[in-house]
């Protein structure tokens, strides 16, 4: 109990961070053909339209990995107090978020891309956090 009131900040934190890029991709894993047909269209005008397939699986691979990393951080912070795993699942979480950024400027959808800077900033935080 003494690790997760000492840690209580990061793990919140990681908890938000976990259930957003969690649910992100277990919702890719779900709805393929929604995503892929969304992404799709979103992307028709930009240079990426036609890569949307192995874009989309990279992103539910770092979302995936970033969440698992994180969830495994939690435990291991509340148990031990190590916070390598959850350090990690941060950086994969705001390396994701670049990704997107990317995407959603070349997209030429200016409102999306603004929509990821405060999860960026949280992830960003949270590397700090975990590496002090």
């Amino acid at each position: 109990m003494k690790l997760i009131q000492e840690n209580i900040t990061e793990i919140l934190l990681l908890l938000f961070l976990t259930v957003t890029f969690l649910q992100s991709g277990v919702d890719k894993v779900t709805d393929w053909n929604g995503n892929a047909s969304f992404i799709k269209d979103h992307f028709k005008n930009s240079p990426l339209k036609n890569m949307v397939p192995l874009l989309l699986v990279i992103i539910l691979v770092m979302e995936i990995l970033a969440g698992a990393f994180m969830l495994v951080g939690i435990f291991n912070i509340a148990v031990t107090g190590e916070k390598s795993l959850a350090l990690l699942g941060t950086e994969i979480s705001a390396l994701s978020l670049i990704f997107l950024l990317i995407g959603q400027r070349l997209a030429k959808d200016y409102a999306g891309a603004m929509t990821l800077a405060v999860y960026f900033i949280i992830a960003i935080f949270g590397v700090y956090l975990l590496n002090n």
